[in-house]
């Protein structure tokens, strides 16, 4: 067969060729019913005001920062970036020193050849953050990954995972890949979840996981974990938080919501992230029992599977974990609290609907998906970064403006926010003139 196809290759090259000119130019036919679908689609969500258009960003990620098209430097109110370390020149710093000392990346997965010694002083690190005994620490390319790598690893059919209704998408798929018996309890309804265990026992339900967010994204509502783990207890249920939205956030020291209600020991699982509060890049990691920890790092197929965490990136993350457990993090944890409690006391002044609480996470509800968009426009030409989120992001008559705070903003800027949100909220009718 091989000297059969050389010899073709020999008599006739110029038909098993093709030059690159001719190969660009060719573009393969879409089924016309794929096509017609997906375009009624796009069509219509233009026309709800649920399509979601990129802006594009074209300086660092501060809190100030530029947008194509927009003119003039605008202030930047919707990204994950809790205490301003994204561009910090510490974190930067470290990063660069990684990549020039370690390289650009591994070509590899971890149990190949992608393990590097920071890749192990990263998970050492972030198990010392939460000070827990019996505990390791696995990364992954994101906190997508850690949850879509978890329930798969850890449950059979004959065991049952129990999800908060408004957990995150990422939650979501990771508990569709997995063989267990699936039951919702309504948002953060203890109750609701007492009996979905009480259920999962009496069908027979062997392990029983229970999954939820520590803060819900899209409202800024920190779960009730100290019930939670009363009643995970009472059942001898597992407990998984995705505390993505409280690393470095959430608690006194930044330790997330098992600090903020005293139950850090008694949560089996964290998953989080490195690409919001600790740096902003990417990467996640699931931390916790040091047992489970080691089944996950033999099983887990998005870890077994992905490439290794870029050195840089673990670079910038040991550094954000280096200024958040110094005394550089408390100042920034006091000035993220100060600024989320100025902008929420003056927009409620204004008559505007907030939701969420305790968290620098505040939803300006506005209900009509269009009016969100409409909104975010018109504040975009007055300086300010916000986006729209609707329907699938949030469920339907939902829309909302979610706001973020930072400890980079000034009081000078989140004044211009609420005043630019004061204006625009007139305007568009959402508040009294």
């Amino acid at each position: 067969m091989f000297i059969r196809a050389k010899a073709l290759v020999q008599k006739q090259p110029q038909r098993l060729l093709f030059s690159t000119q001719s190969w660009v130019q060719q573009q393969a036919q879409l089924p016309a019913e794929l096509e017609e679908r997906v375009s009624q689609t796009l069509d219509a969500m233009r026309t709800n005001g649920t399509y979601k258009a990129e802006r594009i960003i074209t300086t660092p990620q501060e809190a100030s920062i530029q947008v194509e098209g927009s003119g003039s430097n605008v202030v930047n109110f919707c990204a994950n970036n809790y205490l301003g370390l994204a561009n910090h020149p510490q974190v930067v710093e470290r990063a660069s020193e990684y990549l020039h000392k370690w390289g650009n990346g591994l070509s590899s997965v971890r149990f190949i050849c992608g393990t590097q010694a920071i890749h192990k002083q990263l998970e050492d690190k972030i198990t010392q953050f939460y000070s827990r005994k019996q505990s390791d620490t696995i990364l992954y390319a994101s906190c997508f990954d850690a949850n879509a790598g978890v329930f798969e690893s850890l449950l059979t059919e004959k065991d049952a995972v129990i999800s908060d209704s408004l957990n995150h998408a990422s939650i979501i798929d990771g508990v569709r890949l997995s063989r267990a018996r699936r039951f919702r309890y309504r948002n953060g309804d203890v109750e609701d979840l007492d009996a979905k265990l009480t259920q999962a026992k009496d069908e027979g339900c062997r392990v029983k996981l229970v999954v939820t967010d520590g803060v819900f994204s899209m409202d800024g509502v920190i779960a009730p974990l100290r019930d939670v783990c009363d009643v995970v207890e009472r059942h001898q249920a597992v407990l998984v938080v995705d505390d993505a939205h409280a690393t470095g956030v959430v608690g006194e020291t930044g330790r997330g919501t098992g600090e903020y209600w005293g139950v850090a020991p008694r949560i089996h699982l964290v998953n989080s992230t490195l690409g919001k509060a600790l740096g902003g890049a990417s990467g996640g990691y699931t931390s916790g029992n040091s047992l489970l920890i080691e089944l996950l790092r033999n099983t887990s197929r998005p870890y077994l599977f992905s490439n290794t965490l870029a050195p840089s990136v673990v670079g910038a993350a040991a550094a954000a974990l280096d200024i958040l457990s110094s005394q550089q993090g408390t100042p920034l944890l006091e000035r993220l609290w100060a600024n989320a409690k100025h902008f929420r006391q003056r927009m409620s002044e204004a008559g505007f609907e907030l939701a969420g609480k305790d968290h620098a996470i505040i939803p300006v509800m506005l209900g009509d998906a269009r009016k969100a968009t409409q909104m975010a426009n018109a504040l975009l030409k007055r300086g300010i970064y916000v986006i729209g989120f609707s329907y699938p992001v949030v469920p339907k008559d939902q829309a909302r403006i979610r706001v973020q705070m930072s400890a980079a903003h000034s009081t000078e800027q989140i004044d211009h926010a609420v005043d630019a949100f004061v204006e625009v909220g007139r305007d568009l009718h959402v508040i009294p003139n």
